[in-house]
């Protein structure tokens, strides 16, 4: 009896112990495991003790069945997440696609981009909320509310993943552009990362091996018992394997992966190519209303090497700059004649057009054209407010007197309009009727070309993402194109033809850069002021330098991952020494005799 006295003094020290968690000694472990439960379960009751543990799942096979679930929203939401943040360069454009459906301008892409990390937010809550349960070795029970709003979350993820994959393949195509740039940032990151995981990694190996080795010194001699005993320790062994292997593979995957990956940014200094010039998109359009004089000024202002616009025709053949086919979002045509809102820009007269206001919608909307754009001055606002629409001609005398380039995007008319055949020659001969000078002109419209190269020679003609030998054959050496597009199909080629390069629509640093370090000639951009200022692509780094912090990580890393595994192995031995100890004492005869008498009392069927 004292023996067994002394091997249940033991147990008891043991499990006071093991129940000595950081948590229990710097919290109210009684709140904090109401507060969890609360929060996972809906169940708001106090948790005075813990439930006891299943032998290796802490859930019933329902909630095992959810939990995939659960994991599989937590992916989607983040992945949607990922690609919404790393598409920030096109929102300007997907706000106007969805005015183009609903007629009301609003930062359509910041409301979406807020839901898709509420839902992220809220599948990562209840990940890391079941991992603290299971770490407290509590059972797992998900409120049927909370799984509602997974299935919901899911639904709703898979759903704008189709929207993504149908309707705007090029989302993606910006994804692997941010990777190029971020690459180096994101491997090295990722190996600190590693460390950190590693940390509850070992924690759970070394207690799944302290957890084996202890029922293999527990077991008796009945041949139920000791078979049931190697069933469980076969799955601690598979549960070993089935986490740790994959840590390790990926960590020895971040240590060689630099082998593999290639980034523009990674490169020498002297091979840096000259900064990029600048097209000011539609002017300076977070500066002024775009497709004014006023933001077109401002262009100039702020160092643009070239303005940018678009040209549609009137009814009396008067070419002026439109970007939209109505005039509903940059003009108060709503206010003057609303029921011709919808009308097509070009059936007006230029007498008409040359009253609106265009710069009011700018000026005064609460809602500006971009979320990142700076408040105006009061002269700024003042002189926003008196923005007309203007002439192609206006916008030829800017550039010729600040001697800039100017490339222009020409609307063919409708078909009934009078000016559907001729709108071309009309066009040059307006330019050349501005007498700006002829190698100003970057000629971007495909059609009538060489009636366009007889007329004015002195135009410099830029293609599309034309082949080589398209190109050759009619005798471009410059291409305009969008910048998705590019770096996917035949940017080595054009650079190693001599190909000029423009590319649109530039709008983040990050993006910038990439184009920087990838040679590229010019940029059309909206956001002229930021970018102007950037002296040095963001994200350079060198190749030595590159690879000196890949070597030195991953030593340091391999370092500081076996010290932890050694330091929880550590800690643990001496526990499992104490438990040795306990059970060697109780495998002396007269212990192990009681023991035994004990279990055949318990299988005794009516005892």
């Amino acid at each position: 009896m004292d023996d067994i006295n002394k091997t249940e003094a033991g147990n008891e020290e043991t499990g006071r112990r093991e129940n000595n968690s950081w948590i229990k000694r710097n919290f109210n472990y009684e709140c904090y495991m109401t507060f969890l439960n609360g929060c996972y379960s809906c169940k708001w009751e106090a948790q005075q003790k813990k439930k006891p543990r299943r032998p290796l799942c802490c859930c019933s096979l329902r909630e095992r069945l959810f939990y995939p679930w659960l994991i599989m929203s937590f992916f989607l939401s983040v992945i949607l997440l990922f690609t919404w943040v790393e598409t920030s360069n096109e929102y300007n454009g997907f706000d106007w696609v969805v005015f183009l459906g609903t007629r009301i301008w609003f930062f359509w892409s910041i409301v979406l981009l807020s839901v898709l990390g509420i839902l992220a937010a809220y599948t990562t809550m209840l990940v890391v909320l079941g991992f603290l349960l299971c770490w407290e070795k509590n059972e797992l029970y998900l409120h049927w509310y909370h799984k509602i709003m997974v299935l919901i979350v899911i639904m709703l993820c898979s759903f704008l993943m189709w929207i993504l994959l149908t309707f705007w393949r090029e989302r993606w195509l910006t994804i692997g552009l941010s990777l190029k740039v971020f690459a180096p940032y994101i491997h090295l990151s990722s190996i600190s990362a590693m460390v950190l995981l590693s940390w509850p990694v070992a924690f759970y190996l070394i207690h799944l091996e302290g957890e084996a080795r202890m029922r293999r010194y527990q077991n008796t001699s009945s041949e139920r018992r000791r078979n049931k005993w190697c069933n469980m320790l076969t799955k601690l062994r598979v549960l070993q394997v089935v986490i740790g292997l994959p840590f390790l593979l990926i960590l020895l995957c971040l240590y060689v992966v630099p082998f593999g990956t290639y980034s523009p940014c990674v490169q020498e200094k002297d091979k840096l190519a000259p900064k990029p010039n600048f097209f000011g998109h539609r002017g300076a359009a977070m500066l002024g209303p775009e497709n004014t004089i006023m933001s077109f000024e401002k262009a100039v202002e702020h160092g643009a090497d070239g303005l940018e616009s678009d040209v549609q025709i009137s009814l009396d053949e008067v070419p002026f700059l439109m970007h939209d086919y109505d005039l509903r979002r940059t003009t108060n045509i709503l206010e003057v004649m609303p029921n011709a809102s919808d009308k097509h820009s070009s059936f007006f007269y230029w007498n008409f057009l040359s009253t609106l206001n265009a710069g009011k919608w700018f000026a005064d909307s609460r809602i500006k054209p971009f979320f990142n754009m700076k408040p105006l001055s009061k002269a700024d606002r003042e002189r926003a407010r008196n923005q007309k629409i203007p002439k192609l001609s206006e916008l030829l005398e800017i550039a010729r007197k600040a001697n800039k380039l100017v490339i222009f995007d020409l609307n063919s008319p409708p078909r009934s309009h009078p000016a559907r055949s001729s709108y071309i020659r009309l066009v040059v001969r307006v330019i050349l009727d501005s007498k700006i000078e002829q190698h100003l002109i970057i000629w971007l419209p495909g059609s009538d070309r060489d009636y366009v190269r007889r007329k004015a020679p002195g135009f410099q003609h830029i293609g599309r993402l034309f082949t080589i030998e398209q190109l050759t054959k009619e005798k471009i050496t410059r291409i305009n194109v969008d910048y998705k597009n590019l770096f996917h199909n035949g940017l080595k080629e054009y650079k190693a033809a001599n190909i000029t390069i423009n590319v649109y629509l530039v709008n983040e640093p990050w993006l910038f850069s990439l184009v920087w370090c990838s040679s590229i000639h010019s940029v059309t951009t909206d956001n002229l002021e930021v970018l102007k200022q950037i002296n040095h692509p963001y994200y350079f780094m060198t190749p030595n330098f590159y690879m000196f912090m890949w070597i030195f990580l991953d030593i340091l890393s391999a370092v500081f991952i076996v010290a932890i595994f050694y330091s929880i192995w550590l800690r643990e031995s001496q526990s499992e020494k104490i438990l040795q100890g306990i059970t060697s004492y109780t495998e002396t005869p007269s212990v192990r005799s009681l023991h035994e008498e004990v279990l055949r009392v318990e299988e005794t069927p009516g005892v």
